[in-house]
């Protein structure tokens, strides 16, 4: 018999200054189940089915509150499946220049800015509401960024969507608009461990990108503005590859970034709406992963500052590459790179994004 659809919200404690966080948690039909946490919007729990039929948690992240406040999570600062906001992903010396003026940005990551810098949405407490259409649950978070918050200009208002439906599909949906121009790039930072949250190293997960060309960075994981093809390179991933296959071959890339952190510029076709991005299969539980987005980019990230100072929601320690991270996202610091997508948003506009995580179970 199907399992009723339910969604539900439990306190998940209080920030030191007394706000309240709360979790909410969507319960599809075969079982499948998403918690959610108004502390920086983050996404907590994802617990899916193997081939079994056993559900498991495939999520990096804590069981508590304490787990994303405490001094050890803020000096690794991994930003665990946390909202990422007003920037995702890096911008250098934490400076762009718009319409001819420069603004300045948190410098968290010397000497770029990184996800918005040390108090970006990640750290904001987000209204929720609870949402029921068809054979969806959601919860829609919303927060208001003021003109020149950490430095961005424009008052800029964000909604998010998190629903999960019955087909164990987790789609999160992203708008926002701004008062003045501003810069915008939204994302999450879920990592995930299709093997199970705590269960070791991700380097047997295999992984597709479709994805021909990436954008190679510098010393400072900036990138150094050229697009590149990934033909005859370890990040090739057109066709499923094991994440840990190349990833010590010497390769200046992986080197210069510790592992894969890079951006993937997707093959799209041009049409507008979803177009599939990454796909990931885990040969122990044969649980699937299939990211489709309006992006036009992807961050695959391989955990590579993990530094084993975590313990996760199973009490186990996470080390550099237990989790993978899969960021749609526009290209990093395109504000400074004119021939990259523009991530300019203006008055009258609605910035838009969607990306969907369909989870499924091979043989």
């Amino acid at each position: 018999m199907p399992e009723p659809r339910d969604i539900s919200r439990q306190a998940f404690g209080a920030l030191p200054d007394g706000t309240a966080v709360d979790l909410y948690t969507l319960t599809n039909t075969g079982g499948m189940s998403v918690s959610v946490m108004t502390y920086g919007g983050t996404l907590q729990s994802v617990r899916v089915r193997d081939r079994g039929g056993d559900v498991g948690h495939v999520l990096l992240g804590f069981g508590e509150l304490a787990g994303y406040t405490g001094d050890a999570y803020r000096a690794a600062s991994p930003f665990f499946g946390a909202l990422i906001g007003r920037y995702g992903n890096r911008i250098a010396d934490g400076r762009f220049t718009l319409d001819g003026e420069t603004f300045r940005v948190p410098v968290n990551e010397p000497p770029n800015s990184l996800h918005g810098g040390d108090h970006g949405f990640d750290k904001a407490v987000w209204s929720a509401e609870e949402v029921r259409s068809g054979d969806s649950l959601g919860v829609r978070l919303s927060h208001t960024s003021p003109d020149g918050d950490a430095g961005y200009p424009g008052t800029l208002r964000v909604t998010v969507l998190y629903a999960l439906d019955d087909g164990d599909r987790l789609s999160i949906d992203y708008s926002a608009t701004t008062d003045k121009p501003t810069v915008v790039n939204l994302t999450n930072h879920a990592y995930w461990n299709l093997a199970g949250e705590g269960s070791g190293s991700v380097e047997d997960h295999l992984v597709q990108l479709d994805a021909s060309r990436y954008t190679p960075v510098g010393p400072t994981h900036i990138p150094t503005g050229a697009i590149e093809p990934v033909a005859d390179t370890p990040l090739d991933f057109r066709t499923f590859r094991a994440i840990g296959e190349r990833l010590r071959d010497g390769f200046e890339q992986l080197a210069r970034a510790g592992g894969y952190d890079h951006n993937w510029v997707l093959d799209r076709t041009g049409e507008p709406g979803l177009a599939v991005a990454a796909r990931v299969r885990e040969p122990s539980s044969g649980r699937e992963l299939t990211v489709s987005t309006t992006e036009p980019a992807i961050q695959f990230y391989t955990g590579n500052f993990l530094d084993g100072t975590l313990y996760g929601t199973s009490g186990r320690q996470y080390r550099q590459g237990d989790g993978l991270a899969l960021e749609t996202q526009h290209f990093p610091d395109s504000p400074n790179h004119p021939h990259f997508p523009s991530t300019v948003l203006r008055p009258g506009e609605t910035y838009r994004s969607t990306t969907v995580y369909a989870f499924s179970t091979g043989g």
